[in-house]
C-alpha cells in the first residue's frame, strides 16, 4: 500500500519526467538509458496462459503437475536503450548490489558513448529520478524482464552458461524497434500516472 507521500512523489516525479520528454521526445528517446537486474532461473514454470489446453465441453482439464522456480539461477544486470542492449553483466554467485559495483558497470557498458545531457553541459549523466515502489513506471520491470519470462516459460536449462548463450541469444533477435517500443510506453504510463493519481497503472 502506497503512503500519501509516495502517492505524491509519483505523480511528482511523473509531470517532471513528462516534461522533459515533451521538451524534445526525439532527443529523450535517443538519450535514454535504463538498467535493472532479473534473475534468471535453470527452469521457468509456463505462466497460466502458456499451459492453457482446449478441453471438449464437459471434458475436465487434464491435470498438470505443479512447477515451481529452480533454486540455480543466475542474475542478469540488462542495460538497454531504444536501438537494444547496449550491455549485460551476469552475476553467477550472489554479491552485494553497490556503489561501487555499478560504477564499475558504467566503464564497461559504452553508456558514456551513448549519453549527452540536455543542455549545454555534454558527455555526462541525467539521473533520472524514479518514485518508490513503482515497478509499473520502470521500462525493465513493465515490459524487458516480464517479455524474457514467458519466453523463458517451459524451458530447462543444465548450466550457468546455458542460461547466458540462450539469454543473449534471446535479445539479439530482438528487432530494435521492440525496444523502442518499450520505451514509449513511458510516456503514456507518466500521463496515465498523473491521471489517477493514486491507482498503479496497469496497461
Amino acid at each position: 500500500m502506497l503512503t500519501i507521500n509516495y502517492k505524491r512523489s509519483r505523480v511528482t516525479i511523473s509531470k517532471e519526467s513528462l516534461e522533459m520528454f515533451s521538451r524534445n521526445s526525439n532527443e529523450f528517446l535517443r538519450h535514454f538509458v535504463t538498467v535493472d537486474e532479473m534473475w534468471i532461473h535453470h527452469n521457468t514454470p509456463e505462466t497460466k496462459e502458456q499451459s492453457k489446453q482446449w478441453a471438449f465441453p464437459g471434458e475436465r482439464a487434464p491435470k498438470k503437475a505443479k512447477m515451481s522456480l529452480s533454486t540455480n539461477k543466475v542474475m542478469a544486470m540488462v542495460f538497454w536503450d531504444a536501438c537494444g542492449v547496449t550491455h549485460i553483466d551476469y552475476l553467477k554467485k550472489v554479491k552485494a548490489i553497490t556503489g561501487e559495483y555499478y560504477s564499475k558497470l558504467l566503464d564497461r557498458s559504452d553508456i558514456e558513448a551513448k549519453t549527452t545531457a540536455f543542455g549545454e553541459k555534454k558527455c555526462c549523466y541525467e539521473l533520472l529520478p524514479h518514485p518508490a515502489y513503482s515497478p509499473d513506471l520502470a521500462p525493465c520491470d513493465y515490459f524487458l524482464s516480464p517479455n524474457l519470462k514467458k519466453w523463458l516459460g517451459g524451458k530447462r536449462f543444465g548450466s550457468n552458461e546455458e542460461v547466458i548463450t540462450e539469454t543473449n541469444a534471446y535479445f539479439e533477435g530482438l528487432d530494435k524497434t521492440y525496444y523502442l517500443e518499450g520505451i514509449k510506453q513511458l510516456e503514456k504510463r507518466w500521463t496515465k500516472c498523473i491521471e489517477l493519481k493514486v491507482d498503479y497503472v496497469e496497461k
